[in-house]
């Protein structure tokens, strides 16, 4: 049985049809996807085929942003080309969101950083370790990677930190990593380094004004947990 593209459908079911009609808000997740793939496989459309993929996790996207080339090759019709494309799309959107928060954000609350970093940090398999730089006002100034890690550790060297604070005149900082496990509760090892950096910024006054830990959809703020 050969496969259908989408330019073989009947019309009402041509998801690019109905996006030039009615918009790409009156389209599913799975109509908007499918436009990318093109087509489906054998048994399915491009639509169902991505509706099948969306099941599988929980039709969430945030769960499919997650997924690798070989995760999508589980399901027939899904080979590298259409995997990528779909990844890149999903990217485009984390990056979309990162612009719209806009230059000299301020921060005024954990919420804040937790919003900054969530599209940074969520979908990533290791461990990052971040330090965003403000200034007097709490304008964002910059925000710098430390390193990378493993997947349940990281280090990051305190002296790295505070240059990158004193190159970009920072006269506040926080820091920032994620858990991939989900676990927001901080180690005893976060709980060292936190209070080593708290006291090295103090002696050069910086003031470092919290430590989030970020999974996907949780996190802990060491200043609002009363650990700073």
């Amino acid at each position: 049985m050969e496969k259908l593209n989408i330019n073989q459908w009947a019309a009402e079911d041509r998801p690019r049809e109905k996006m030039m009609q009615k918009g790409a808000e009156s389209l599913t997740d799975a109509e908007l996807l499918g436009i990318l793939i093109g087509s489906g496989n054998t048994e399915e459309s491009a639509v169902s085929l991505m509706q099948r993929i969306l099941s599988a996790c929980d039709n969430n996207l945030n769960q499919l942003a997650k997924w690798e080339v070989r995760d999508f090759a589980r399901f027939k019709g899904m080979g590298p080309a259409k995997s990528i494309t779909v990844m890149a799309a999903l990217e485009l959107g984390k990056r979309r969101n990162l612009q719209a928060q806009g230059e000299r954000l301020s921060i005024k609350a954990s919420t804040d950083i937790y919003d900054l970093f969530h599209p940074l940090l969520c979908d990533l398999p290791t461990e990052e370790f971040w330090v965003l730089l403000l200034n007097q006002a709490g304008k964002v100034i910059d925000k710098v990677r430390i390193s990378r890690g493993g997947i349940d550790q990281t280090t990051a060297d305190v002296r790295t930190i505070l240059r990158e604070a004193l190159i970009k005149r920072a006269t506040q900082i926080a820091l920032i990593h994620n858990h991939p496990s989900g676990n927001v509760r901080p180690s005893n090892d976060d709980l060292r380094l936190t209070q080593v950096v708290q006291r090295a910024a103090q002696t050069m006054n910086i003031r470092l004004i919290d430590h989030l830990i970020v999974t996907d959809g949780h996190y802990y703020s060491f200043n609002d947990e009363g650990n700073l």
